[in-house]
Order: structure tokens, then C-alpha cells, then sequence
């Protein structure tokens, strides 16, 4: 009965941490970042930018428009890029698996630049920002669904 109990516990423990664990991966896939995050994160790191900003905005299928609901994320990761002199970026585009490579590659460009012209608007040296497209060789969800679409296409800063 005793070791029944022991492993009983230790499934519990297990749970709550895959729970906890569950929630920070999530956090850091969607890119949507948190409030405060934790006392390891180097201030001006990716990890900083991506626990405590959010490190990407999405766009609507083949549109290259910030939408007005991603506009407030550009202009945190700007005032994080203010508070963090040194740090200098990559906008990376990306799209969904629809489309011809060469469509794909133009239109992760056009909305790198958009997210990259938004980024300059809100007061960034635009010394400090590079853009480079993907096109849809780098899905971060996997699959031929609207919610996988949905995600992948994208503008994502990256640290350098």
C-alpha cells in the first residue's frame, strides 16, 4: 500500500509540473508572452523579449497589412527595443504552406517590412532592424488546418 501511495504522489507531481511546463512552451510557441516573467531571463535577451513582450504578430491569409489587433505588439517590442539600446533585430516573414515558393518568400518579405516599418514608426533606428522572409519553409504549427495556417503566418523579431 505504501509504495502505492509513493507512486500515486508522484504521478501528482508529475502532472502539476507537465501542467506548468505545458503553459511556458505554449507562452514562448505563440510568441505572446507574459507579465513579469522570471528572474533568469537576461534583460534584452530573446528570452526577455519573447516572456515579457511577445516576439510575433500574425496576418490574414495573403495580406501583408499589420492588422489594428497586432499594431499594440509592434509598439511593446518597440518600447522594449528603446529600454535595450544595444539590441539589434530580425524581423523574419513567413506564410502558410499555400502558394508557390517564390509567392511565399515575396509575401513573408512584404510583411517583414511591415512589421519592420511599424517598428521604425514607433521611434526604432531602423539601423537596428534587418528583415529576411521564409517564406513557408518554417511553419511553427504543422498541418494542412485553418488553425495551422493561422499560425504560421507571421512576423517574428529575433534577437541578434
Amino acid at each position: 500500500m505504501t509504495t502505492q501511495k509513493l507512486f500515486g504522489a508522484l504521478a501528482a507531481v508529475a502532472l502539476l509540473a507537465a501542467c506548468g511546463s505545458d503553459s511556458d512552451s505554449n507562452r514562448a510557441a505563440t510568441g505572446t508572452g507574459g507579465v513579469g516573467g522570471s528572474g533568469s531571463v537576461r534583460p534584452g535577451s530573446q528570452e526577455d523579449l519573447v516572456a515579457n513582450i511577445g516576439d510575433r504578430v500574425f496576418f490574414e491569409t495573403d495580406r501583408a497589412n499589420i492588422r489594428a489587433d497586432q499594431r499594440p505588439a509592434l509598439e511593446r517590442q518597440a518600447r522594449w527595443m528603446q529600454q535595450h539600446a544595444q539590441v539589434q533585430v530580425s524581423v523574419e516573414g513567413h506564410a502558410d504552406e499555400r502558394g508557390t515558393r517564390e509567392y511565399n518568400l515575396a509575401l513573408g518579405q512584404r510583411r517583414a517590412n511591415a512589421a519592420r516599418d511599424v517598428l521604425v514608426a514607433s521611434g526604432v533606428s531602423g539601423a537596428r532592424v534587418s528583415t529576411i522572409s521564409y517564406g513557408k519553409d518554417r511553419p511553427t504549427a504543422l498541418g494542412s488546418t485553418e488553425d495551422a495556417w493561422a499560425q504560421n503566418r507571421r512576423a517574428v523579431t529575433v534577437v541578434r
